[in-house]
């Protein structure tokens, strides 16, 4: 053995959905799709990628006294998750331009968390597949392994078609059909054989 224990055998989940499974009755994951842009024996951070919240991108282009356009003003901000949620996050596809604090996960996906790409989407400079969310999703050493291994989640790798291009509502159910799984017909009732 290498000193490890099993549940911490498992292999980086960046660049992965994590899907909520049916029994996960926590307010703030139920029914969530994270997209996990760091995990290492230190822990996990991920942004929830389907919940919208009831406040236009508008509101952020003000609060920095930005001018901004109509049509992006009426994009939604996202809840990325119940930790830091006045700290702003951009997940989006990489553009020809690099901003102040990008971090790039994988080929097609990149997440910024630095002021100047705010100011490149208000006047339409941003890049053009993009979601900007609040506060994100973070895991303590080895507390995501040990919810994998009590079935919290389903782990898909991930796919930015979903992320940028299919309707908030219906994420849950195309990351968990890329792995051959219909959400409707899991139930929340762990079952003992």
């Amino acid at each position: 053995m290498n000193g490890k224990t099993a549940s911490h055998d498992l292999p980086c989940l960046a660049n992965h959905f994590l899907v909520a499974m049916p029994g996960l009755h926590d307010p703030n994951f139920s029914h969530s799709v994270i997209y996990v842009c760091d995990h290492s024996k230190d822990g996990a951070m991920g942004l929830v990628i389907n919940n919208p919240l009831e406040i236009p991108l508008s509101q952020i282009f003000e609060q920095f006294e930005l001018s901004y356009s109509p049509r992006v003003g009426t994009e939604p901000l996202m809840s990325g998750g119940p930790v830091q949620i006045d700290r702003g996050f951009v997940l989006h596809r990489p553009g020809q331009r690099e901003w102040e604090a990008t971090l790039p996960i994988s080929s097609d996906i990149s997440l910024t968390s630095s002021r100047d790409i705010i100011s490149d989407i208000a006047e339409e400079q941003g890049p053009s597949d993009m979601m900007v969310t609040l506060g994100y999703a973070g895991w303590g050493p080895g507390q995501l392994e040990d919810e994998l291994a009590n079935n919290a989640w389903l782990t898909v790798p991930a796919d930015a078609h979903i992320i940028f291009n299919v309707p908030c509502e219906q994420r849950a159910h195309a990351a968990a059909a890329k792995i051959g799984i219909d959400l409707n017909l899991l139930s929340s009732n762990a079952g003992h054989a």
